[in-house]
């Protein structure tokens, strides 16, 4: 027992050792990789860096015939730390159990990578390390990594309305003709003209914007049942890919962005902009609002009196 219990708390290459079956596989390691990074469920962690210690070990599959001092015929360091700062840079997570999945994940589609063990702690939220450790083989790894080029992922055309074209009886028409066009439409909108709290405080005052642009995309959505709201980008994905036409409600994909938007709620066409180049939109048309300048992709001013686009 004694022996079970120091194990759980040993560095996950004695683990790995401890684990192995009679053949027993080459492993490589990282040790203690630090990283600062805004990670966290709690409200008090976000926007706020700390450091994350990352312990890899990579179970690898023996090489056939000599090494002959050549890189490229071994997982290379560099792949391991590649795979946490890949998933790092895709969005903010809330959980440590999450990314290790993500980077256990990636490292197992390394053609010679064939068990892992991750562990993860943060170092500056307590008197002592707070962690998760999993571990991960080739086998228990199905899922493919996305790694889809630019002709593989839906280029959609981002539709801002302002409240006068939400309100206007073209709105049907403009949506019957962009269903012809057989491109996939995303609507982004502002906030309402009912005004929102106001508190004073930066943060808060952020949140309670999105969240006012969310209610007015739930409106946008009860005046067509085509228009379905969404706020994560697998959502968004899969109805751009079915032909569903979405709203985009901004507070997850804001807040969760690594590389968040310059533009503040309350300048809802800019921010648009910010997601339209996000996911790579073929173009930005506002109805009824003034486009910003300095996009980069195409963009397209429709007065909100035009019967046709």
């Amino acid at each position: 027992m004694t022996n079970e219990i120091r194990l759980a708390f040993a560095h996950p290459s004695e683990r790995s050792e401890a684990t192995s079956g009679p053949d027993p596989l080459d492993r490589i390691s990282l040790r203690d990789h630090i990283v600062e990074v805004d990670i966290g469920a709690f409200q008090q962690e976000r926007g706020q860096m700390q450091r994350v210690c990352f312990n890899v070990v990579v179970e690898v599959r023996p090489l056939s015939g000599a090494v002959e001092d050549d890189v490229d015929r071994i997982l290379s360091y560099d792949r391991v730390t590649e795979a946490i700062a890949h998933e790092l840079a895709a969005e903010r997570l809330n959980l440590l159990e999450t990314l290790a999945e993500r980077v256990a994940e990636r490292i197992l589609h390394e053609p010679q990578a064939m068990r892992v063990f991750v562990r993860i702690e943060k170092l500056d939220r307590g008197p002592g390390a707070l962690g998760v450790e999993i571990v991960r083989s080739r086998k228990a790894s199905l899922a493919p990594v996305e790694e889809a080029g630019e002709d593989e992922a839906p280029h959609p055309r981002v539709v801002f309305l302002s409240n006068e074209a939400i309100t206007s009886p073209y709105l049907t028409g403009w949506i019957d003709q962009l269903e012809r066009d057989g491109v996939p439409v995303i609507f982004c909108v502002g906030a309402g003209d009912a005004p929102a709290p106001r508190t004073g405080h930066a943060m808060t005052q952020r949140r309670i914007d999105l969240l006012s642009i969310e209610q007015n995309a739930w409106v946008l959505a009860s005046k067509d049942p085509r228009c379905v709201v969404v706020n994560t980008r697998t959502e968004l994905d899969w109805a751009m890919k079915n032909g569903q036409f979405c709203v985009w409600a901004p507070s997850k994909i804001v807040l969760d962005a690594v590389d968040g938007p310059s533009a503040q709620p309350r300048d809802a066409v800019a921010l648009g902009v910010w997601f339209a180049e996000l996911v790579q939109a073929r173009r930005f048309w506002t109805v009824g609002a003034i486009p910003p300048e300095g996009a980069k992709l195409p963009v397209r001013a429709v007065p909100v009196d035009a019967e046709q686009f």
